[in-house]
């Protein structure tokens, strides 16, 4: 499905389910009608896309009712041809739904890619390396949950870009690229609603993209930060990162996604990870931790002291900490080593490697350990 035909799915499906469908009916009567645009469009191109949809999706709706009652009263309640639409982009509505507090987050990520991106099941599927039927049934349950929620108050934002950032920290597998799905949705979402941190979000989206070609090796192993080639960076996204950031930061409210960004502005900003300012860092994940009491961001923040005091005053900091936390020794790891204690620093890394679940990270781990017992 072309892009422009996708970003038209959230708008059509939102009037359907304004006129009175419920979400899995609207859903399927869009997927028949993107089904016959892509038959037809190519050589009858319509002069209203959306409208056209709209159409044949209501009609295709229409001719699923076995009722020939039901259809009239349907018909007669709203007649609206082409050029009588709305002008109304339901599209924000749809983000709500999809993030319905009901829905697990790995279903939510699902339906919103599905009803808000446009996607395919089988895509979906690819993304996530599932059998296109699991990834089917994930949908149609989900859809089943939501049947009876309304379109009628505001959702929860903060619902929303969690599950928009889940997106993006999906990446890429198959043939979806998740991370830059995700950058689109959020740019769709922050150009619909004035709200400080769907620009937080959008900013920390697109400067740790601008990252990712740095990220990896030819060979396909992971690259830490402090390796990484920054002239790979794109410079592009980094600009339009900050700019977005500065003004979310304008607005002074603070949120999660804004003191995130700023750190990932930082180092953006960084030549190298020895002229990072660590300083100002830590004062940002001293306000992350003051918004979330995330005990990941305490993770990081341990590290970033770690730099800006030296490794004991890192493990300082990382000492209060639950050991079991994902990352914990690996960050440990990394601490021990830069005090000089490369025996602790081997175990802990080869401690690290045996519980991570990604093979990327895994192996960089195990290298490390290996090259500290040399």
């Amino acid at each position: 499905m072309t892009p422009d035909l996708r970003a038209l799915v959230p708008q059509v499906l939102g009037v359907l389910v304004r006129r009175g469908l419920d979400f899995a009916t609207a859903e399927d009567a869009v997927q028949d009608a993107l089904v016959e645009a892509l038959r037809t469009w190519p050589d009858d191109p319509p002069r209203d896309p959306r409208a056209w949809l709209v159409t044949v999706a209501w009609r295709r709706f229409l001719d699923a009712q076995r009722s020939e009652t039901a259809r009239r009263r349907r018909e007669e309640a709203v007649d609206v041809e082409p050029g009588e639409v709305p002008g109304t982009d339901d599209s924000l509505w749809l983000y709500f739904l999809c993030a319905h507090p009901s829905l697990s987050s790995s279903s939510a990520v699902a339906l919103t890619l599905r009803a808000v991106g446009g996607l395919t099941t089988r895509q979906i599927a690819s993304a996530f390396l599932v059998p296109e039927a699991t990834m089917a049934q994930r949908i149609s349950r989900a859809k089943r949950t939501i049947a009876g929620a309304r379109l009628d108050t505001p959702g929860d934002v903060g619902t929303v870009l969690r599950v928009l950032y889940l997106v993006f920290t999906e990446g890429h597998s198959g043939d979806v690229d998740l991370a830059a799905e995700a950058v689109r949705l959020t740019r769709q979402l922050h150009a619909a609603i004035d709200h400080p941190e769907v620009a937080g979000l959008l900013a920390l989206m697109l400067l740790h993209a601008a990252r990712r070609p740095a990220r990896f090796a030819a060979d396909g192993s992971l690259v830490p930060l402090a390796a990484q080639d920054r002239s790979l960076w794109d410079t592009v996204l980094i600009t339009e990162g900050v700019a977005v950031l500065q003004w979310a930061l304008s607005r002074d409210r603070l949120g999660e996604y804004q003191a995130q960004a700023a750190i990932a502005a930082l180092h953006a900003d960084a030549p190298s990870t020895a002229e990072t300012d660590w300083v100002q860092v830590v004062e940002w994940y001293d306000e992350l931790v003051a918004l979330t009491d995330n005990p990941v961001a305490r993770l990081n923040r341990a590290v970033a002291v770690g730099e800006a005091d030296g490794p004991r005053a890192g493990l300082a900091a990382l000492a209060p900490l639950d050991p079991a936390l994902p990352r914990y020794a690996a960050v440990a790891a990394h601490l021990h080593e830069a005090d000089g204690d490369r025996a602790r620093a081997a175990e802990l890394y080869a401690e690290a490697a045996r519980v991570s679940t990604n093979t990327a990270e895994r192996d960089h781990l195990a290298r490390q350990a290996a090259r500290l017992r040399i």
